[in-house]
């Protein structure tokens, strides 16, 4: 059957697809830098400028936005709205999604919790702050308007003390800053992580930063802890009283504090309330962890915790067993659980634009010059008006000499725009207060009027001079300003919230897991595998299951509490307990520690010290003859830290690691057919771990250490023919290898 022919299709435009075309496939070689500096810096720059860190204000560019789009919209004086009206409102300022706007308003919220000193009040389910689980109802639900604390956000805003600029479609103004008349940037906590660089401001008491600031305009050398006593969250709780930590925080703007919970005792229930915790942490983190430490044993005193959160506050439950003692529960739950935890400060803000991390000193210091700015703005502003004011009430003065003159100018002036001109000739006034004049009412044209608004004049003038002097004068500047202060503390201060505890309070109380103390085994093979096994276990059964080629590098017997150092082929140490391991059989292969302990890759175990209380001496066998002496007690540490760096030296390879609590003698063998008996007495003690030791034994080129033990006394008097007095030394030739083999096992 002939197949029917199909239709060519039309060609495309060979010009247009070679245009289309034209340089794909070509690859630039272009250096990471200039990419990263072109695609990326852009970014990492916005969101440290425009997004995560806040201004002297105190506000990110998203807490501004919405604060004055509620300003504008009338919320600070009038009935609340429905947070969508806001939510939709602010989109104009910030390009952003509804969701985005409304968790910022969330957290401003005084239902949030989250703020000392909140911005928005609210009705309706805001979540809270101090609870990971409680979300907070949609915003069509929830209504808001401003406090009244917004008040001092906003003062004189109209009056040019803050620069505008236009919004991101250049349909509206917006506020760089606001005129805060008191430093907001330390009295409500601030969290913010941009690229690179992050902030963390924790809240101080209103009444105390302002006392503060009022005693730096004064005395820039004031000392700022003797008002400023701490951080006060919203949260309450209590700040551990470190001197020492609250002055490097106070100097540098960095530091941790630490802050516990606040509780209380029910008798009658047997049961610990925990009425306010760390800002820092959540309602749900403490109770996982105080489930977590239930069922490791670590607090058997509990029964049972309970969240019992409800309008009237935060409150925890935690029922105690008969016989516990309250107080040592506590403790335990301090050590134990987030019910005392860290905050770390990083006070990382932008002025002019540039980030800089600043102690509390210096961010009041800032803010008094920006403040400064911002009087000196409104008080020229207002001085304009009255200004221009006095020039037209100067013209009106002019007027009173022959009102009849006024009137009859205006009468017979045959075009309305002539009024102004003729008025300007007749009393030898300008344009401006012409055309004041021309505009009076017709029932204002009378010598009372004229009077009474003329009588303005001297008091202008006195007000005016009153302005350019202060203009003039830093000391009346900083007068208003403190003036400012002590009006915001008293209207708007409160007691604090968060109070102090002192270190001698916190009690150090045992947290560990009771752990049987049962005689061990311990069986470490050349291929890093480990086993534990009881005594019984091993008289049953002391054939060793080892992988092919492997043997039993080293025994040891000991106890359940003891701990282990596992000493690697890149110096290092890992720390543990014998605890921490299953007890097994001979006939299984155990754990294999480096993955257990999860070494560092390539990394493989050289040896193994058991200690109980790190008493005893190690000596460190090199190939290249040299040994060191080191206390078992250098690989203790105050902190339960896991590993060690420079465990042992470098210089050399390791050979053994003998442990021993008394001098002893010990036989070490070259592969030179040579052997030297000698005390470790003989060897000095030192302080470091990676100390490279002294030489021991001398050796010919390309000779090495290949065996070191040690022996006991009658081993020690059988070999006594390698014993040497003083090392380094050559050593005996060891003729009959065997023998001196056999000792060595």
């Amino acid at each position: 059957m002939a197949r029917k022919k199909q239709p060519e299709k039309k060609r495309q435009s060979t010009s247009f697809s070679n245009a289309y075309i034209e340089g794909a496939g070509i690859v630039a070689e272009e250096k990471i830098t200039e990419t990263l500096e072109k695609n990326y810096m852009p970014y990492a720059m916005s969101v440290i400028i425009s997004r995560a860190l806040p201004e002297i204000d105190g506000f990110k560019p998203s807490h501004r936005k919405l604060l004055y789009t509620m300003y504008k919209m009338g919320l600070l004086t009038g009935a609340r709205t429905k947070s969508a009206n806001v939510v939709g409102q602010t989109m104009r300022l910030n390009p952003h999604g509804d969701s985005a706007i409304y968790e910022t308003m969330v957290r401003l919220a005084r239902g949030n919790e989250a703020l000392l000193h909140p911005y928005v009040d609210s009705k309706g389910n805001f979540g809270k702050a101090y609870s990971r689980d409680m979300a907070y109802a949609a915003s069509r639900y929830t209504e808001v308007k401003l406090e009244p604390i917004c008040q001092e956000l906003f003062r004189d805003i109209d009056k040019e003390t803050v620069d505008f600029v236009p919004n991101y479609d250049n349909t509206m103004m917006e506020p760089t800053l606001f005129p805060a008349t008191y430093p907001s940037v330390l009295v409500n906590a601030n969290v913010g992580i941009a690229v690179s660089m992050a902030s963390s401001v924790c809240p101080f008491n209103l009444a105390e930063v302002c006392e503060t600031t009022i005693a730096l305009l004064k005395n820039p050398d004031y000392d700022i802890l003797s008002t400023l006593k701490g951080p006060d969250f919203p949260g309450g709780g209590f700040l551990l009283m470190d001197e020492q930590e609250l002055k490097k925080v106070i100097d540098t703007g960095r530091g941790s504090l630490k802050v516990r919970a606040k509780w209380n005792y029910d008798k009658s229930g047997s049961c610990i309330e925990v009425t306010e915790i760390p800002y820092s942490t959540t309602v749900e983190a403490i109770i996982d962890k105080i489930i977590e430490n239930i069922k490791n044993g670590k607090l058997k005193e509990i029964s049972y915790v309970r969240d019992e959160t409800d309008l009237g506050g935060l409150k925890i439950a935690i029922d105690l067993k008969r016989g516990a003692d309250p107080e040592k529960v506590m403790q335990k739950l301090y050590k134990l659980t987030p019910l005392m935890d860290s905050y770390s400060c990083n006070f990382n803000i932008l002025i002019g634009g540039t980030p800089k991390v600043m102690g509390v000193r210096e961010i009041l210091i800032e803010w008094i010059a920006f403040r400064e700015e911002c009087v000196r703005r409104r008080v020229y502003f207002d001085l304009n008006k009255k200004r221009e004011k006095l020039h037209l009430l100067e013209g009106l003065e002019k007027i009173l000499i022959d009102i009849d003159k006024a009137i009859k100018i205006v009468r017979e002036t045959e075009e309305e725009i002539n009024v102004v001109p003729n008025l300007m000739v007749g009393f030898c006034i300008d344009n401006v207060q012409a055309e004041y004049v021309a505009e009076i009412k017709l029932r204002h044209l009378n010598r009372e009027y004229i009077l009474n608004r003329t009588k303005e004049i001297d008091k202008l003038r006195e007000e005016i001079a009153d302005m350019e002097e202060t203009l003039n004068s830093p000391r009346k500047i900083r007068s208003i300003i403190a003036r400012e202060l002590k009006e915001t503390a008293k209207k708007y201060g409160q007691p604090r919230k968060t109070l102090f505890f002192h270190a001698d309070e916190i009690t150090d109380v045992d947290t560990d897991v009771e752990i049987p103390d049962d005689p061990m085994n311990l069986f470490l093979t050349e291929g890093g595998y480990f086993k534990k096994i009881t005594p019984a276990s091993l008289r049953m059964n002391a054939e060793q299951k080892l992988k092919e080629n492997d043997e039993v590098r080293c025994h040891v017997e000991t106890t359940n509490r003891a701990e282990i150092i596992f000493l690697t082929s890149k110096q290092q140490a890992y720390k543990t307990k014998v605890s921490a391991f299953d007890v097994c059989k001979a006939s299984v292969m155990g754990d294999y520690i480096p993955a257990k302990l999860q070494f560092d890759e390539g990394e493989y175990v050289v040896d193994m010290i058991v200690t109980s209380d790190y008493s005893g001496q190690l000596l460190f066998v090199f190939e290249n003859g040299k040994a060191a002496k080191i206390g078992v007690s250098a690989y203790e540490t105050k902190a339960n830290r896991r590993k060690l760096a420079n465990a042992f030296s470098d210089r050399s390879p390791l050979v053994a690691v003998l442990q021993f609590s008394e001098d002893c003698d010990v036989l070490i063998r070259s592969d030179g057919n040579r052997a030297v008996l000698f005390n470790t007495d003989m060897v000095a003690a030192k302080a470091a771990r990676d100390t490279q030791g002294v030489q021991v034994m001398n050796l010919k080129a390309k000779q090495r250490i290949t065996e070191a033990v040690i022996l006991k006394p009658e081993q020690a008097e059988e070999l006594k023919k390698y014993k040497v007095k003083t090392i380094p030394a050559a050593g005996g030739i060891a003729k009959d290898m065997a023998d001196v083999g056999q000792m060595m096992l």
